[in-house]
């Protein structure tokens, strides 16, 4: 496990469009998938790493209070399942179905949507407007593995809320810190390790 924090995309960048399959349905994801919904948010995860499984309750219940609102949620897995196999698709998809994930989980394969939204850390959340500009990047809340600080959602909950309600989003973004996203040998992306 390397202790990695988010790239912090810049704010404004269009959300890269990705086409990934949903473990759980078996159905197809884009971005054009969440068309209808005024706001995206999509998180970089996974089953192992140790800083996702202390905030996996808090993923379950955000997407279980926004079901119903004008925000999408997708959860996208880019793990190299070779040498991480609790990250293979059939385990992300008894994940999803025990946490009861209301949002679909994407499998990256390839690796390469985690590099378009130069992804480094799970869990790494990225969070657009109705015309997919990046308008948050960093963490969920300031708890950590043994912190002992509450798993709240604060920070990317505030950041979602103002931008439902067309208010201005908190301009403090602390990048997420997560473990790195483990990348097939040889296809670490530049900004890995950087």
């Amino acid at each position: 496990m390397v202790r990695t924090a988010s790239t912090m995309l810049p704010l404004g960048t269009a959300a890269p469009d990705f086409q990934l399959l949903d473990v759980v349905s078996g159905n197809q994801i884009s971005l054009a998938s969440f068309a209808k919904k005024k706001a995206l948010l999509v998180m970089f995860i996974c089953r192992h790493c140790p800083f996702v499984k202390h905030i996996q309750e808090e993923l379950a219940r955000l997407g279980k209070d926004y079901q119903d609102s004008a925000l999408g949620l997708v959860a996208i897995n880019s793990n190299d399942v070779a040498n991480y196999p609790d990250d293979a698709p059939d385990r992300l998809k008894d994940m999803a179905q025990t946490l009861e994930f209301t949002f679909p989980m994407g499998y990256d394969e390839t690796q390469e949507v985690a590099k378009a939204y130069t992804a480094a850390c799970t869990p790494d959340f990225f969070l657009f407007d109705g015309d997919r500009k990046l308008v948050y990047r960093g963490q969920l809340d300031d708890s950590r593995p043994g912190n002992d600080l509450p798993v709240n959602g604060k920070d990317l909950r505030a950041a979602i809320d103002a931008l439902l309600a067309d208010q201005p989003l908190p301009p403090d973004q602390k990048p997420s810190i997560g473990c790195n996203i483990k990348w097939k040998p040889g296809n670490e992306p530049p900004y890995f390790g950087a």
